[in-house]
């Protein structure tokens, strides 16, 4: 299944059907009186966040979506049937925007969540409706409220505990595989991976989900290599795993290169808890040992030395990208009581 993370889709809710002008004609009445029902409501349009899906390639195929409008009315007090609502299944992670792509509808990041995105018009009264003691064979009925029509865009941010950051080749699908089940494309030439990977990494008896989005270099932030695009999917991260090539020949200007594209991009990435490891160490030989306090006093502040390929350091670094996303979960949840507390 091909990645798609970004989508332009057009939506319209149906039309309210029109009322009925009607009256009652049968033997031996003589006054029957108006009993035009009324017309259908439109149905409306709605994106709903679902479970087994996490590219938006179905909406490269479909893109226009409309709601059927609803039926008019008929005599005898008879009301139209209401439209058929549509409904948009998006993966968990979905942001819907405007037209604009900046101005924010909503955020479907929980299973189950949905937005009303375009309603349906409401059907018009029949002439029952309008019968009066001055009026009593009104012979007109409304007609039904009219469709809305926009235009909006479905931007996929993945659902990931850990993200991980880097220069091409620093070993960061490597990682992945070596600690979960995700089997990412792994080459010795730069940019294997195209679009976000994602893994279930068990640490002890939890599970965490680690993303792994294609490498930066310098000038992304302006549309080299790849670009930033894909920095959105660890916008939602609680943690960032900033993996450094050992045998790069310039780790210092490695490390600020990556530091200063997550500034340039924003969105809090440059905020975020990190996690600075250098990778690769089973190439150096007996100068691995070591390696991670010369480059603290190179003022490369790395926190772990790992191997992707032997495994060396991996369950370290686990174990503090677990206290991290702990940390930040107790952060979130007392955030969350903080804004529920009334005094």
């Amino acid at each position: 299944m091909k990645f798609l993370d970004l989508a332009k889709v057009y939506i319209r809710s149906g039309a309210g059907g029109p009322g009925s002008v009607s009256f009652r004609r049968e033997a031996f009445i003589e006054y029957g009186g108006p009993d035009g029902g009324d017309g259908g409501k439109g149905g409306d349009v709605w994106a709903e966040a679902v479970d087994g899906l996490n590219t938006l390639i179905d909406f490269r195929y479909q893109q226009h979506f409309r709601a059927r409008s609803g039926e008019h009315g008929m005599g005898r007090q008879r009301s139209g049937k209401g439209g058929d609502d549509v409904t948009l299944r998006v993966p968990v992670g979905t942001e819907i925007l405007d037209e604009d792509q900046e101005t924010l509808i909503a955020d479907l990041e929980t299973l189950g969540d949905r937005v009303l995105l375009a309603k349906g018009g409401n059907g018009g009264w029949g002439n029952l409706h309008f019968k009066s003691s001055t009026n009593q064979a009104p012979r007109h009925a409304n007609p039904g409220q009219p469709w809305v029509e926009r235009t909006i865009w479905l931007r996929l941010k993945l659902i990931a505990d850990a993200g991980l950051v880097g220069l091409p080749n620093a070993g960061k699908s490597t990682f992945l595989a070596a600690t979960s089940n995700a089997r990412p494309k792994i080459a010795d030439y730069p940019f294997t991976t195209l679009h976000p990977n994602l893994g279930v990494v068990g640490i002890d008896d939890r599970e965490i989900v680690v993303a792994d989005i294609p490498g930066l270099i310098e000038g992304a932030s302006d549309g080299a290599g790849l670009g930033d695009r894909f920095l959105g999917h660890i916008e939602r991260c609680a943690v960032l795993v900033h993996l450094i090539d050992a045998t790069s020949n310039d780790i210092p200007g490695d490390y600020q290169t990556i530091c200063d594209e997550l500034e340039a991009y924003g969105g809090g990435l440059a905020d975020k808890p990190r996690i600075i490891a250098v990778n690769k160490i089973d190439t150096l030989g007996e100068g691995g040992a070591d390696f991670a306090e010369i480059l603290r006093a190179e003022g490369v502040p790395v926190t772990h030395a790992i191997s992707g390929v032997t495994g060396h350091g991996v369950p370290e670094l686990l174990c503090a990208v677990m206290a991290e996303i702990l940390a930040a979960r107790q952060r979130a949840t007392q955030t969350e009581l903080d804004d529920a507390w009334v005094p």
